[in-house]
């Protein structure tokens, strides 16, 4: 699935609503609505002015509405579909976006070491990473991870639109140059 339209992106987004999903291996099951706002709405307040970070932090859960079952899948599922609309940065932050997954009896199961760059996670040890995104992708785990706090004020969908299209607009306008 390839995503085109911002109003195609905001349909699956509003389908999450109530869709239950886990935020990661082992973690409580989550509303993916209420958990991809939080996740965006923590990312708005710490870098206020990375809005493609903020769009990936919104866009991670997408992958678990598409195909519930194949918790490995959910980071490249979602990349592939948003990578049309919203651009390679937003794609390979999400596609970085797999949570720490430690060996089974790993006692990082219930902390996994988020400001540790030299994860072993196979997205993190490709030489041809930037530190930036690197350190972004991390962000957003830091955030993936908080975004399960009930009652946090995360806003409501529709204040994303714009931000998705701009986002959207942007990714166009650099496509046509390039």
């Amino acid at each position: 699935m390839e995503l085109r339209r911002v109003e195609e992106l905001m349909d699956l987004l509003h389908a999450c609503r109530g869709a239950r999903g886990t935020a990661c291996p082992g973690g409580a099951a989550v509303d993916l609505h209420d958990h991809a706002l939080q996740t965006a709405a923590l990312l708005r307040r710490s870098r206020p002015a990375d809005k493609e970070l903020q769009v990936a932090g919104l866009v991670h859960v997408i992958g678990q509405l598409l195909r519930p079952s194949d918790l490995s899948a959910h980071a490249d599922l979602t990349a592939g579909a948003v990578r049309p609309l919203l651009g390679e940065r937003v794609s390979s932050l999400v596609r970085l976006h797999r949570p720490h997954e430690p060996s089974p009896g790993d006692p990082s199961l219930d902390d996994p070491p988020f400001d540790d760059p030299s994860l072993d996670d196979p997205p993190f040890d490709d030489p041809l990473l930037g530190d930036a995104i690197v350190e972004d992708a991390l962000i957003l785990r830091q955030a993936d991870e908080s975004a399960r706090t009930a009652g946090l004020d995360a806003g409501v969908l529709e204040d994303w639109r714009t931000v998705l299209e701009l986002v959207s607009a942007r990714h166009t306008r650099l496509g046509a140059i390039d």
